[in-house]
Order: structure tokens, then C-alpha cells, then sequence
């Protein structure tokens, strides 16, 4: 899985959750832990990312050099100690696959892996038990927590995987006849299944900057997927097929609404709406508008599965006081404030998305077809891009939007 940005909500918190435990008065513990409480309540997106839909899914371009979508900033947003452990971790990388006789196009695949699941560095921590630059979990077999933190035996692993094909590893699957994102997934089986192919232009910057040759023959090649007899089992979440265990793809669309809806792919266009006189924020419209921007050019990742957090502290909310971004839609939400189905939404307005899963999805519409969203690009970062990407990429149903409310908010 790529878990990496999921810290602030699980190492991190357990961190800071660790430090009231000393010095601390008994009335400042329960005052941290309420605070933790109203936090977790504002979190939507759940597993929102790995949803299924009517729509057919697409793939997302690619990031360029600095992850983004843009040239010109080659390191990656990196900083220059964090560029040096990358070039050397790949380094590592590119000495397994020669070792293994693997073309350099297995690892351009590893380098793109592990630019998705860690930045290319060797981490201590991630979601559940996952460690190291591939997020390998000690409990789906890919070794002890000594071992996987081993840049090298992490990428013996990735590239070669168990000695009996459990789990697989990139030589245990037909990747050569797949794309470079697939072939990815098919070793990490991540609940962000389209993570990998946006980090090639990164990958293919450092491994110029190591001196990898990328475009070398090698002579270990492949011939059918689980040729060493593997069972395809053990991995970052996945069933024994390589999809998420949680996907569930529904029997059709219902795009039914109130609104005079469009069809699910159409476009969005700015609508025009003024907010109830009870819709009050601590930040206005446009300011909301143009935090979620500088967001976005932050490339923080900060924001993995917290669709719903983003956008009540956008509004200036601590958080939304709501758990899931489907629950704020269809229960918190008064029906004269829900627009079913509408794609002419006004910028500064909610958009959610039924994404087949608990959770669903939200997003903040600013304008132009376009909405900041968390999760779509790079998991945990806040992208602008069009509305239409959450159903052609993640094959969620629109469900509408409304004004961005919060009478829970805290």
C-alpha cells in the first residue's frame, strides 16, 4: 500500500500521543485527547481511492520531474539530504537487478516503487506494520522489520520476492508485457493502484543523476507470471488476484437528481449560488479557494484519506465534526442544501462522491471544471484537477453538491 502520507494520521499522531504521557497534568491529557477525538472526526475519504464505479477507470498523466505535473524541478520537490539517500538507495536498487541479471527497465519499475511508497527512502515506519523504501509488511511475509529496513534485501525482495514466489516479485509476474504502473502493482498490490505510473519522469531524474543506465539488456527475463509456482499470496493488502479485498463494484449508476443532472463524464461548469444566510465560515469563499490552491502547490502530503478534514479546515474549521464525507452529505446536510446530481456547481461549493466504499468522497470545487481533491494524484497531496477525474479514475458516482456547511464543525 502506499502508506507513507498516511503518518500524520497514524505514526505521527501515536508520536504525539506518546508525549502526553509525561509531565503532564491529568486535565491536559483529556484536554490532548479530545482534541485528538475532533481531529479523527473530521477525516473522510476512508478508502476512497481504491473506489469502483460505472465510469471506466483511467490512469492519471504523468507527474513530470517534480512530481507535480510540471518540468523544471528535477530533485522532485526533494531537499538536498533527502536527493542524496534517494541517488544512493537507487544506487542499491540498480546493483540487485544487475546482480539478478534484470534489464534496467525492472529497475526504472523499482525506482518508480519506491518513489510512490516512501520518496525512495529507507523509512522506519507506514500504515500498519509496513516499513522500509517498498512499504513491506513483516506480517504478509516479506521478512522481519531488520531485514525489510535493508535497502538491499528490500530490493532482492521487490524485484525477486520469497524463495517459493510467496510473496511474488517482480520476477514471479509477466511485467514486461505490462506497463510500468502495472507491473508495479502487480508486486505491491496498493490500494492506489494508479500511484506508480505518475513517478516515472522522477525516477528516470535520479537514476540520470546515479549514472543507472535505465535502457540496458538483461538476460533474466520472465517467461509467465508465477513462474516460480508462487501462490500470489502475501502482500500490502491484497487478495490472492491483486485487487484491493474491499472493492466492490456496484450494479449500475443511479445519476437521478433534482437538479436537472448531466451524465456521469460530462463536464462541470461554475454555477451561481449564494450560500443560506446560516452557511458561516471562519474563512470566506475565496479565501477558502485560495488556501485549497496553495495547498495543492505545497505538495505537502499530508492530507492521506482525510478528504473531509481538507475541506472543513479550508473553511478555517479545526474539523468537520462529521466521520465520513457520505454521512456529511446525505445526513448532515439539509436536503434544501443538497443539489443531487447538478454538474454546475459555484466555486467554494462541497462536491462528493459515492465511491462504493463506507467512507465516499468530497472535494472543493474552484471553478473553471476543476476541484482540489486529496489523494487523486499522489497520495496524501491536494491536486487541482478536473471533477471529472473522480469518476474516470477512481469510477466514483457523483452524487452533488452544496454549500460548504459545517454546523458541526468545531
Amino acid at each position: 500500500m502506499v502508506a507513507r502520507q498516511a503518518l500524520a494520521l497514524a505514526s505521527g499522531g501515536l508520536r504525539r500521543g506518546l508525549a502526553f504521557k509525561v509531565g503532564i497534568p491529568a486535565m491536559g491529557i483529556l484536554m490532548g485527547l479530545l482534541m485528538i477525538v475532533g481531529m479523527l472526526a473530521g477525516i473522510g475519504g476512508g478508502p476512497s481511492a481504491v473506489a469502483a464505479g460505472c465510469s471506466k477507470p483511467g490512469s492519471p498523466g504523468n507527474d513530470g520531474p517534480s512530481g507535480n505535473g510540471q518540468t523544471g524541478d528535477t530533485t522532485g520537490g526533494a531537499s538536498k539530504k533527502l536527493r542524496e539517500e534517494q541517488i544512493e538507495n537507487a544506487k542499491i536498487i540498480d546493483g540487485v537487478a544487475k546482480d539478478g541479471k534484470l534489464p534496467g527497465k525492472a529497475t526504472l519499475i523499482a525506482l518508480m516503487t519506491g518513489l510512490a511508497e516512501s520518496q525512495l527512502s529507507n523509512i522506519n515506519y507506514g500504515d500498519r506494520d509496513s516499513l522500509g523504501i517498498f512499504q513491506q509488511r513483516p506480517t504478509s511475509g516479506w521478512g522481519t522489520r531488520e531485514q525489510i529496513t535493508d535497502p538491499k534485501y528490500a530490493a532482492h525482495m521487490f524485484l525477486f520476492g520469497g524463495d517459493s514466489g510467496d510473496p511474488p516479485g517482480l520476477e514471479d509476474v509477466a511485467w514486461e508485457s505490462m506497463s510500468l504502473n502495472d507491473a508495479a502493482q502487480k508486486v505491491q498490490r496498493s490500494g492506489f493502484p494508479d500511484a506508480y505510473g505518475p513517478k516515472e519522469a522522477q525516477a528516470r531524474s535520479i537514476a540520470k543523476e546515479a549514472g543507472i543506465d535505465l535502457e540496458r539488456s538483461g538476460e533474466n527475463h520472465p517467461d509467465q507470471p508465477g513462474r516460480k509456482g508462487g501462490t500470489n499470496g502475501g502482500s500490502n493488502g491484497g487478495n490472492k488476484d491483486g485487487e484491493n479485498p474491499d472493492k466492490k463494484k456496484p450494479e449500475g449508476c443511479n445519476t437521478s437528481g433534482s437538479n436537472n443532472p448531466g451524465k456521469p463524464g460530462e463536464p462541470f461548469h461554475d454555477g451561481k449560488a449564494n450560500w443560506p444566510d446560516k452557511v458561516k465560515n471562519r474563512r470566506s469563499t475565496e479565501d477558502a479557494i485560495k488556501w485549497a490552491k496553495a495547498e495543492a502547490d505545497s505538495h505537502r502530503a499530508d492530507w492521506y484519506q482525510k478528504c473531509l478534514a481538507f475541506t472543513s479546515i479550508a473553511y478555517g474549521w479545526n474539523s468537520s465534526g462529521t466521520p465520513y464525507a457520505i454521512d456529511h452529505y446525505k445526513d448532515v446536510m439539509p436536503k434544501e442544501m443538497r443539489h443531487d446530481g447538478d454538474r454546475n456547481p459555484p466555486p467554494g461549493a462541497l462536491m462528493f462522491w459515492d465511491t462504493h466504499h463506507r467512507a465516499g468522497h468530497v472535494a472543493i470545487y474552484v471553478g473553471d471544471g476543476k476541484v482540489a481533491s486529496n489523494d487523486i494524484v499522489t497520495p496524501g497531496e491536494i491536486s487541482i484537477v478536473p471533477a471529472t477525474d473522480i469518476e474516470s479514475k477512481w469510477g466514483a458516482e457523483y452524487l452533488g453538491w452544496s454549500p460548504p456547511y459545517y454546523p458541526k464543525g468545531g
